[in-house]
C-alpha cells in the first residue's frame, strides 16, 4: 500500500528541479512581469478592477514577504498568468518520517534505559536494543501524528 508521503513524494520528484530556478526576483514577480509586458501600474490596476496605489501596495508587500495568495492570483490572471504555489519539503517525506521515527524511538529507549539503570537493572543487549528500536521506529510509523508530539 503506497502511504501518503509516498505518494506527495512522487508529485515532488518532478518539482523539485524548479526550486533551484523560481527564486523571487529582488523586487517581486508581480513587479518584473508587469514590466516585461510594458505594463504600467495604472493599466494592472485596472485590468485587476482596483486603484492604482492598490498596485503599488501589492508590489511593495510581495517584495517584503507580505502579501497575499489572493492577491497574487488576482494579478497574474490580470496579466494573463496563473499562480503555482507549492511546498516542496527540502528531503522526501519518507526519508523525514523514518528520521522523525528513528529520533523518537531512540528518545524512548534512552529513557527506558535510564530506568533500568536507576532500578539496578543493567541495559540492554545491543542487539536486542537494535530489534527493539527497528520495531518501535515501525510503530511510530503507523501513527506518524506520535511522531511530532515531542520536541
Amino acid at each position: 500500500m503506497i502511504t501518503p508521503a509516498q505518494q506527495l513524494d512522487k508529485r515532488f520528484e518532478d518539482l523539485r528541479p524548479l526550486v533551484a530556478m523560481a527564486h523571487r526576483p529582488s523586487r517581486g514577480w508581480v513587479r518584473a512581469l508587469r514590466e516585461a509586458l510594458g505594463m504600467t501600474t495604472g493599466q494592472l490596476a485596472k485590468r485587476m478592477r482596483v486603484k492604482q496605489p492598490r498596485v503599488n501596495e501589492l508590489e511593495r508587500a510581495e517584495q517584503e514577504g507580505k502579501t497575499t495568495v489572493q492577491s497574487l492570483e488576482r494579478a497574474a490572471e490580470a496579466m494573463g498568468c496563473r499562480l503555482v504555489y507549492v511546498l516542496i519539503p527540502q528531503k522526501s517525506l519518507v526519508e523525514t518520517l523514518h528520521q522523525r521515527a528513528s529520533l523518537v524511538a531512540e528518545q524512548q529507549l534512552s529513557s527506558v534505559e535510564q530506568s533500568m539503570r536507576l532500578e539496578s537493572q543493567g541495559v540492554l543487549n545491543p542487539l536486542v536494543r537494535e530489534q527493539m528500536k527497528a520495531g518501535l521506529v515501525q510503530q511510530l510509523l503507523r501513527k506518524p501524528a506520535r511522531l511530532w508530539d515531542e520536541a
